[in-house]
């Protein structure tokens, strides 16, 4: 049991860095730092199609790494 928690603890991890490599940089540089939060802050860029698709997959395999953390911890200590 404790094999395969740590197997789908590595698959989510992987799974979570190769997500957010795929994605796109939000801002370029400082200027856009504060010119991109002012624009996402305001919604007037939305995110659509393939960057929708990433940023949901992201926070998929983010929730499933925390709650696969928290198992594995609880099964490796009890």
């Amino acid at each position: 049991m404790e094999i395969a928690l740590k197997i789908l603890l590595v698959i989510a991890s992987i799974g979570l860095i190769a997500v957010v490599l795929l994605q796109k940089g939000k801002s370029a540089g400082l200027s856009g730092a504060i010119s991109g939060g002012a624009e996402h802050l305001f919604g007037k860029q939305k995110a659509r199609g393939l960057d929708l698709l990433l940023s949901r997959i992201t926070i998929g395999f983010a929730v499933a790494f925390f709650i696969l953390s928290l198992i594995v911890a609880y099964v490796v200590r009890g």
